[in-house]
């Protein structure tokens, strides 16, 4: 009952800042140049890159038409950020793909539908305020997953974090540490079976809930393409979803 009692005490706190957080997709270049310089400092500020005299970092994942660029402002601020990309079929560009493709490769064939999610910093005073901040941030993952029905939601992680994955959403580890694409240090690939796991989740953090207004607005269109892109990036779902036969969601490690 404590448990509980905590739990709930602090999802209702959570709920209470969300009153002043608004979610917003970057859309214009000053909006993404926002979340790359966010993104710049975080990484230097962990020695994980180089320096640049750019102040920004990004990629070629941030350019692609299944990218949403996500800025988590609070009180008008920008206070972190997060990258996710939809995938249903192997030609669709994910960020896990890159570092992890004996793993993802073989979901995609099989017919799952993947998000992924990356890039997730945050402004330092903010961290400190806030200390649930990713958990604000991860929110958007959640949505994106109503929103496009996702099987699998991924995420590569440092070594250390990967425990704090396993405690908050039950994810699983795929694999062992490897390099990932632009960061000095390991990663290692986590995994969230959605609908194994989501009735629980939601139950424990109900602020991760959407409505599909929200859903709407935020994943109607992606960051680089014009239009809804909801059925092209589904289209390899497999025909046995949701018609009783059961998938494996698990990797070999």
């Amino acid at each position: 009952m404590l448990q509980q009692s905590g739990t709930s005490t602090f999802a209702a706190r959570i709920e209470k800042i969300l009153e002043r957080v608004e979610y917003r997709r970057a859309d214009t270049q000053d909006e993404k140049e926002a979340i790359f310089r966010l993104r710049y400092e975080a990484y230097a500020r962990e020695g994980t890159i180089p320096a640049d005299p750019s102040g920004l970092f990004f990629d070629s994942g941030d350019e692609t038409a299944n990218a949403w660029l996500i800025g988590v402002y609070i009180d008008g601020v920008l206070a972190s950020s997060i990258r996710l990309h939809i995938a249903s079929r192997p030609d669709h560009w994910l960020s896990a793909t890159e570092a992890f493709p004996d793993l993802i490769e073989p979901k995609l064939e099989e017919g799952f539908v993947i998000l992924d999610a990356t890039r997730q910093t945050s402004r330092l005073e903010y961290t400190r305020a806030y200390p649930f901040l990713p958990l604000l941030t991860m929110r958007c993952g959640f949505v994106a997953m109503e929103h496009f029905d996702v099987d699998l939601l991924t995420g590569s992680c440092r070594v250390e974090y990967q425990a704090a994955f396993r405690r908050m959403f039950g994810s699983v580890t795929w694999g062992r540490p490897r390099p990932y694409p632009m960061l000095s240090r390991l990663h290692v690939l986590m995994a969230y079976d959605c609908k194994a796991k989501w009735a629980d989740t939601r139950a424990r953090y109900p602020f991760l809930t959407s409505t599909p207004e929200e859903r709407r607005a935020l994943f109607g269109r992606s960051s680089n393409a014009p239009c809804d892109l909801h059925a092209e990036l589904t289209a390899g779902r497999s025909d046995n979803l949701g018609q009783g036969k059961q998938r494996s969601a698990t990797c070999a490690a």
